[in-house]
C-alpha cells in the first residue's frame, strides 16, 4: 500500500510542529536569497545558473551520499530522478513564462500550488481535506493575491505557462510526501538534484543564451543558493516531509514571498503597500490555521506522550 501523502507519520525524535518549523526555515532561506538570485542572473542566465547551482548542490551532498551508498538502489534512484524532473519543470516553465507575463502575475500564479497540493491529496485519498487545511490554503491564497498582484492585473500569454509551473511544484511537494517515508532522504535528495542539474544543462545547450560572465557576485550567488537554498533546503524538505503532510508543506512554503518582502526591506529598503502588509498577514494567518490541525491531532510529541503515560502507570502501580 503506497504511503499516504497527507498522513503525519509518527516518530520518536521529530514532532510534526518541529518539522513544519524546519520547512518554514526553508521558505525563509528561499525568500532571503531572492534578491541575490535576481542580481546574479543578470550576469549568468537562468538555465546555466540553475545547472551549476544544482550541480554544486549535488557535489555538496556527494560525500554524504558515499556514506549512504548502501541505501542506493534502483527504486530510490528512479523516484529521486522523477522528483528532479518535477523540480526542473517547475523552474523551467516559470522562467519561460516570466518572459510573457509580469512578475506580480507569476508570483501569484506560482503560489497557487498552495491550493493544488490539497486537491491532489483529496483526489488521492478520495475525501475532502481537513477544514483547517482548506481554510489555511484559501486564506494564504488570498494573502498571496494581495501581496503579489498589482493594481492593473491582466491575463497575459505567459500566465498559462506559469500555471503549469505551479502544477509541477505541487507535484514535487505531493510526491516527496509519498516517496520520503521509508527511503533515505540523502539519496532521494541527491538524485533529484542530479536530474535537475542535468536537464538545466541540456536546456543551456539547446536554447540560445545571451552573453554571460562569471563575476565574483555570480559565484557568491551560486555558492549561497547551492549550499544553503538547494542542497540543505531540499534535504530538509525531503526529510521533514516524513513527519508532516504535503498540504502543510505547500501552505508553509507560501511564506517565501513574505520573507522575500521582509529581506527586500532589510537589504534594499523596499517598502510594501498597505495591501501588501495585509496580504503578508493573511499568508501567515493561513499557515497558523493549517497548524491547528497538527496541534489538534498531535497535542504532545510522541516522546512526551510516552513519558506522560509512563508516569501515570507508575502512579497507578504505587497506588
Amino acid at each position: 500500500m503506497p504511503p499516504n501523502p497527507n498522513q503525519i507519520p509518527k516518530t520518536k525524535n521529530i514532532s510534526p510542529l518541529l518539522a513544519d518549523f524546519s520547512l518554514l526555515m526553508v521558505a525563509l532561506s528561499w525568500g532571503a536569497t531572492f534578491t541575490i538570485v535576481k542580481t546574479a542572473i543578470e550576469d549568468l542566465p537562468p538555465f546555466p545558473f540553475l545547472a551549476i547551482r544544482f550541480a554544486l548542490a549535488f557535489l555538496t551532498l556527494a560525500p554524504f551520499l558515499w556514506l549512504k551508498r548502501q541505501a542506493i538502489n534502483k527504486k530510490t534512484a528512479l523516484k529521486g530522478l522523477l522528483l528532479g524532473f518535477f523540480l526542473f519543470a517547475g523552474y523551467a516553465t516559470q522562467t519561460i513564462g516570466l518572459q510573457y507575463t509580469t512578475a506580480s502575475n507569476a508570483g501569484f500564479i506560482t503560489g497557487l500550488s498552495i491550493v493544488i497540493v490539497p486537491l491532489l491529496v483529496a483526489i488521492h485519498q478520495r475525501k475532502l481535506p481537513p477544514k483547517a487545511i482548506t481554510a489555511g490554503a484559501l486564506t494564504a491564497t488570498i494573502g498571496l493575491a494581495l501581496l503579489s498582484i498589482g493594481d492593473n492585473f491582466s491575463v497575459n500569454s505567459g500566465d498559462p505557462i506559469v500555471l503549469t509551473c505551479a502544477f509541477f511544484y505541487a507535484l514535487h511537494i505531493f510526491f516527496v510526501g509519498r516517496f520520503a517515508p521509508g527511503l533515505d532522504a540523502t539519496v532521494l535528495t541527491a538524485f533529484q538534484l542530479l536530474m535537475a542539474s542535468a536537464l538545466n544543462g541540456v536546456c543551456t545547450l539547446l536554447f540560445p543564451q545571451p552573453q554571460f560572465a562569471f563575476t565574483p557576485y555570480v559565484w557568491f550567488g551560486l555558492f549561497i543558493t547551492a549550499v544553503f537554498c538547494t542542497s540543505l533546503a531540499f534535504l530538509i524538505q525531503t526529510k521533514m516531509q516524513q513527519f508532516t503532510s504535503a498540504s502543510h508543506t505547500a501552505i508553509i512554503f507560501a511564506a517565501e514571498p513574505v520573507f522575500a518582502a521582509l529581506f527586500a526591506f532589510l537589504l534594499a529598503g523596499e517598502l510594501l503597500s498597505l495591501r501588501g502588509y495585509i496580504g503578508a498577514a493573511l499568508v501567515l494567518a493561513g499557515i497558523l490555521l493549517a497548524e491547528l490541525s497538527s496541534i489538534k491531532k498531535n497535542p504532545l510529541p510522541k516522546p512526551q506522550a510516552a513519558a506522560k503515560l509512563e508516569g501515570a502507570n507508575q502512579r497507578k502501580a504505587k497506588a
